[in-house]
């Protein structure tokens, strides 16, 4: 473990998507990420496609770089030995609500009593003090509350965006939150609490886009930027589609000029940012009608050699051999212990000293419950009385 984050401990007690997210970056920057699971293991152990129970691909996406613990939590003993834990970690992350931390014991106050420098940074669905504090969150829940289902053309109907947004990038602010947390202690010898609310976080992204006259007190025209809700959409050619995005003056002009219609940027409506901006809808009608007469390969070799930024849209199946990504390491291809060979994203930044990396790959359910409790200070005979128990479990049990 090379990466920035070697000497950093974290205590996952997520599930699912946002929090997993989160420590998976953690994991990949070299910090010790131990994963505790509930016996019956995470909620998404099983969803998609897999070679072997508890172990499909969007689990396998999520989980690297972490080491798996079994723990009954609701068990005396499954809690004694997560506090245990929790006083020698540097971070717990934990997207299970509050009220059900603090039933458990096991809520902030409880691990700052026993280790005052922690790190305990919740995800939760909405912020506390308001009236959907107790509320569930899924991404669904999130996407629709936050606005984005909303955000598409009037004649479609309210949908969802085809990745679980709301729950990734939930998982970035939180992984923000606790880079940010341990510098401040570093500094400061402070551990402290924080809470990433799903809600605010996606809330604030579709505000900073869309708030538009309503930014303003009193406001100065309507919300929603009408180019992100219904009028961005790739632009169909002769045999496909493709996607050309055009902003500047300069840009603008260049395009025209390479499409001998130079004329288009001598109209009022389109010669300036502001006044194009008010009048997408005729502009991006003669884009369209343009593009439509030639087919995509042509229209990239010609806007690409006019500096026009421009692209062919690709596939699930075509990103996976995709040049650009193969050149530059985005993808790794490796053996899993018991998942035989597994292809992963694992560089989405390049650095020049501490490289983040894979450390190991996603673990079997409870793969390293005994090991991480004997490193934790439990005699041998502890472990076993634990695991007769089934406040404890691995992977022979």
């Amino acid at each position: 473990m090379n990466g920035p984050l070697k000497d950093v401990r974290v205590l996952d007690m997520t599930g699912a998507l946002s929090g997993p997210v989160a420590t998976q970056i953690l994991g990949d920057m070299g910090a010790d990420i131990i994963k505790i699971e509930p016996p019956e293991g995470d909620s998404i152990r099983d969803l998609g496609p897999s070679r072997h129970g508890g172990m499909a691909a969007m689990f396998l996406h999520t989980n690297r770089s972490k080491r798996s613990v079994v723990l009954d939590l609701k068990a005396e003993a499954g809690r004694q030995a997560f506090m245990r834990l929790a006083a020698q970690v540097d971070v717990v992350v934990c997207n299970t609500r509050p009220k059900a931390m603090a039933r458990l014991g096991l809520a902030y106050e409880h691990v700052a009593a026993v280790n005052p420098r922690i790190v305990y940074v919740n995800i939760v669905g909405y912020g506390q003090g308001g009236p959907c504090s107790d509320k569930p969150a899924y991404d669904d829940l999130i996407q629709a509350a936050a606005g984005i289902a909303s955000l598409h053309a009037p004649q479609d109907p309210p949908r969802y965006a085809p990745v679980a947004f709301a729950d990734r990038v939930s998982g970035l602010f939180a992984a923000n939150a606790v880079l940010g947390a341990l510098y401040h202690r570093a500094i400061t010898g402070e551990g402290q609490h924080i809470e990433v609310p799903m809600f605010e976080s996606i809330a604030s992204l579709v505000l900073a886009d869309h708030m538009g006259g309503l930014t303003f007190e009193p406001p100065i025209g309507p919300p929603v930027f009408e180019r992100y809700a219904s009028i961005r959409r790739p632009f169909p050619t002769r045999d496909g589609s493709l996607c050309m995005m055009v902003l500047t003056d300069r840009q603008w002009r260049a395009f025209f000029a390479a499409v001998g219609r130079g004329e288009v940027m001598d109209d009022p409506r389109f010669s300036r940012m502001a006044a194009r901006t008010g009048n997408l809808d005729a502009l991006y009608a003669i884009v369209g009608e343009i593009l439509a007469a030639r087919g995509t390969d042509e229209w990239v070799d010609l806007l690409e050699a006019a500096d026009i930024p421009v692209t062919r849209i690709e596939s699930i199946e075509s990103l996976l051999d995709h040049a650009h990504l193969r050149a530059t390491g985005f993808f790794e291809t490796a053996d899993h212990p018991t998942e035989g060979r597994i292809r992963s994203m694992v560089r989405t930044s390049t650095w020049s000293a501490t490289q983040p990396a894979p450390t190991r790959p996603a673990p079997r359910l409870g793969e390293h419950s005994r090991e991480v409790l004997l490193e934790a200070g439990y005699a041998q005979e502890e472990v076993d009385a634990m695991f007769a128990a089934g406040a404890a479990r691995g992977c022979e049990a």
